[in-house]
């Protein structure tokens, strides 16, 4: 059976990259697993309302997913490119290893926020089969407003190689995304409901569905 680790920068970041995939293994009784690796606190400058909002936010976001566990690691956010990377990693690696996920998501390695680059160089560190042979399969998946948002020149773009229909989850994953009130406002802001489902209807019509996501597939194992 498939057990899905996603690992997300920030909370929000799963649920549009990956919502959908989510809510189809929730459908098919497979486990994922959220792990969010910045998180907000009041030593960082965060009001007390917004860090009690945001527990909130997460707790329901975890219940609507039917997540097996949030893995939290808690590291200030914009602020991950001056942690050192092997304390990451190691974070990620004790999650990894007691999990023993089969699918990895991580975010697109170019995204416009730095926290996503560092995320997945740590990610891709802890996806090696002969240290974690789990994993069969690790995939990038793309974040509004900072997938879109890669201008680098020398940037390959996110170019991606694997479809997935998400015609029967794309309403529920658009519910969720909203349980983030601060997170998403009105078109043409790129974390809209607009254009959730723009991208969306794009993503199926490279692949012949109604509504798709989209990824790329980094590494794939498969057993004999």
């Amino acid at each position: 059976m498939k057990k899905h680790l996603v690992i997300a920068p920030h909370p929000d970041d799963e649920t549009l990259g990956c919502g959908g995939i989510m809510l189809r293994a929730r459908a098919a009784g497979e486990p994922v697993y959220w792990m969010i690796v910045t998180g907000i606190s009041e030593a960082a400058g965060f009001s007390a309302d917004r860090v009690a909002k945001r527990e909130r936010e997460i707790s329901a976001v975890a219940e609507a997913y039917g997540v097996a566990e949030t893995i939290r690691i808690d590291l200030p956010p914009s602020t991950l490119d001056h942690v050192p990377l092997g304390d990451i990693i190691g974070a990620m690696a004790k999650a990894v290893s007691r999990i023993q996920p089969t699918d990895i998501y991580l975010p697109y390695r170019s995204d416009a926020h730095s926290d996503h680059g560092v995320v997945f160089d740590a990610g891709s560190a802890v996806s090696k089969w002969f240290r974690y042979g789990s994993i069969m399969r690790v995939y990038s998946y793309e974040t509004q407003s900072e997938t879109d948002f890669d201008i680098a020149p020398d940037s390959p773009g996110f170019r991606p190689n694997v479809f997935v229909d998400i015609s029967a989850q794309l309403e529920e994953k658009i519910r969720i995304a909203h349980l983030f009130e601060g997170e998403f406002a009105e078109h043409p802001f790129p974390r809209s409901e607009r254009a959730m489902r723009a991208l969306a209807t794009l993503r199926g019509t490279a692949s012949g569905f109604d509504a798709a996501e989209a990824f790329m597939l980094l590494r794939e194992r498969m057993a004999s």
